[in-house]
């Protein structure tokens, strides 16, 4: 694989994780992040999220939730899903938080908000490697059924890239070629490192 990629949504969880693991697996060199102020999980109620720093292992998390209530974070899908997390790597990282990560080729996000702040930090940073970065937001509910489909997406796009000599000059018939295929509108932006 040529480019390296970034998977990102609100609080590395779901979404950039579903991503993060499918593209893993195919190989690719591909990093997640989430852009929230910290990261939430469904609790018990709207009202009673379950709320941890960015940096906060998935192991934690996972051991603090079986403890509290099994059957209802089983049944909603938050187990499995901090166990698939568990086994990509160790903890949610913040995107804003990064820069030591080094530059990445391609950044996806799942949530326009979220490309936005993507966006707007990468405007922020001083641009001295004058390295381009491409960004596209890929619309995905959060949900676990979502979550998936969106991977999948995710990957047709990555490959399609990925099978390019330099995406700067095929990526408005990459990105026409997706949309039509998929009937999904895309976002983008170019950035620089």
């Amino acid at each position: 694989m040529k480019f390296r990629y970034a998977m990102v949504c609100s609080s590395n969880q779901n979404r950039s994780m579903e991503a993060h693991a499918l593209l893993k697996r195919q190989g690719f060199d591909v990093s997640s992040y989430g852009t929230g102020s910290h990261v939430k999980l469904p609790g018990p109620s709207l009202r009673e999220p379950n709320v941890y720093e960015f940096g906060t292992p998935y192991k934690q998390m996972l051991d603090e939730l079986r403890r509290k209530d099994p059957e209802l974070y089983k049944r909603n899908g938050i187990l499995p899903m901090l166990k698939r997390n568990v086994a990509v790597k160790l903890a949610p990282q913040r995107w804003q938080d990064n820069a030591a990560d080094g530059s990445f080729d391609v950044v996806i996000t799942f949530e326009e908000k979220v490309f936005d702040m993507v966006v707007e930090d990468l405007h922020n940073r001083d641009q001295v490697l004058k390295k381009c970065v491409l960004i596209i937001n890929l619309e995905v509910k959060d949900n676990h059924e979502e979550a998936a489909a969106g991977a999948r997406l995710a990957l047709d796009l990555c490959q399609e890239i990925d099978a390019t000599e330099s995406w700067e000059d095929s990526i408005d018939d990459i990105l026409n070629g997706f949309e039509k295929q998929h009937r999904r509108k895309l976002l983008y932006s170019i950035s620089y490192y």
